[in-house]
């Protein structure tokens, strides 16, 4: 698998890795969000409990307390254009 797919793959897997360690297998809690951060992107200061808080409500659009598939992908997107200027 190449390209676009693979891609897609790898968002979908790095999310189930992490979502439902805490509870709902469809969502990423903070802690769960935190964890994430830490090995997915070692540059990203996870240690920084009052960013790690706002960069988390910033992602839950929706104010439900979690970030879900849609949000995260949301996140990845941005990321992605960002690193991409």
């Amino acid at each position: 698998m190449a390209g676009l797919p693979a891609a897609m793959a790898i968002l979908m897997d790095t999310f189930d890795r992490y979502a439902g360690k805490e509870g709902d297998k469809k969502t990423l809690s903070k802690g769960e969000l935190t964890e994430l951060l830490r090995n997915e992107l070692p540059g990203a200061s996870a240690s920084d409990k009052a960013a790690v808080d706002e960069f988390f409500s910033m992602l839950d659009d929706d104010k439900d307390g979690v970030v879900d598939f849609k949000e995260y992908v949301t996140f990845v997107t941005a990321l992605t254009v960002i690193c991409n200027q």
